[in-house]
């Protein structure tokens, strides 16, 4: 039983970094001695060199029999590792290209919308927004981006001939991140007009807004390497009760697991896009790579 002086020191005293540096082929030989198997050493090195032990073993977690000792299972290969890899990789690229089309049709409609009901300048009129505070923390981060992309020819026009400090808004939502679109949209003061944008999804808008948040969590993932597939995100979003069909799609025991942000990407795809492929490109990956879906979230 630990003393409170022991607990003291077992919690809050820290000991030194004593782990040593390894070369390549220590590193092999330490997977090796891990009972790790490899069809071809030195292709194995290759990765390893280029991909970053460190960065791997996130994805051979699932592969150890003994997480204290880092031993694995029997049968395991460096290339089942690396299977595993390639396809989180794809499907980074995958939910790219869904978050990219979403976004761009979600500032298409927050522009529109905004436009037509408070002018073309609506981004200047604190009035119709809830929270003063975000709304000028947005619109200082809105203000960075604009500076920041002032040689553009779009931006520098406005400057050029006109005296408002921003561009209207249908030229501002072109230089808006993810998360400012999401914080635009959902702090605008009246709810009719949040529902007006989120209707044309046939979603609620709060549904919409905490979707968005959750998107920009998934994105900052992809955008930067960080692997998704069985991870267990910080953030989830309140699922729509509405349409039946979709609603009926959600695994409700694995909220934060990646299946449900698939299931909505595929939804508002099939709105955003004619002839969408998306879900079918989705499908052919994981069968591409033979992935235990179990571990996405998958019902």
């Amino acid at each position: 039983m630990l003393t409170p002086r022991s607990y003291f020191l077992k919690t809050f005293i820290k000991e030194s970094f004593n782990k040593p540096f390894l070369t390549l082929d220590k590193q092999i030989n330490l997977l090796k001695s891990r009972g790790m198997l490899f069809k071809d050493e030195s292709k194995a090195k290759y990765y390893i060199e280029n991909l970053n032990y460190y960065r791997l073993t996130g994805y051979w977690l699932i592969f150890e029999k003994n997480h204290a000792t880092h031993t694995f299972k029997e049968n395991t290969y460096f290339e089942d590792i690396l299977n595993l890899y390639i396809f989180d990789r794809e499907l980074r690229l995958l939910l790219l290209d869904a978050i990219e089309r979403i976004e761009v049709s979600i500032r298409s409609k927050l522009a529109y919308n905004l436009a037509e009901s408070f002018g073309s300048h609506a981004l200047l009129k604190p009035e119709i927004f809830l929270s003063a505070l975000k709304y000028s923390r947005t619109l200082v981060k809105l203000k960075s981006e604009i500076d920041r992309n002032k040689a553009e020819l779009f931006i520098k026009h406005h400057f050029d001939k006109y005296k408002e400090e921003l561009p209207p808004i249908w030229v501002c939502v072109e230089v808006m991140t993810l998360g400012q679109i999401s914080n635009w949209l959902s702090n605008i003061k009246e709810r009719k007009y949040r529902q007006i944008i989120a209707k044309s999804y046939a979603l609620d808008e709060k549904i919409l807004c905490s979707f968005l948040h959750h998107l920009t969590i998934i994105r900052n993932a992809c955008a930067h390497h960080f692997r998704v597939w069985n991870k267990r995100f910080t953030i989830d979003f309140t699922l729509p009760k509405n349409p039946n069909d979709l609603n009926k799609k959600f695994n409700l025991s694995k909220k934060r697991y990646l299946y449900n942000t698939l299931v909505m990407c595929e939804y508002l795809m099939d709105i955003i896009c004619e002839d969408n492929l998306w879900s079918i490109k989705l499908n052919n990956l994981i069968k591409k790579y033979s992935i235990d879906t179990m571990k996405m979230g998958y019902l």
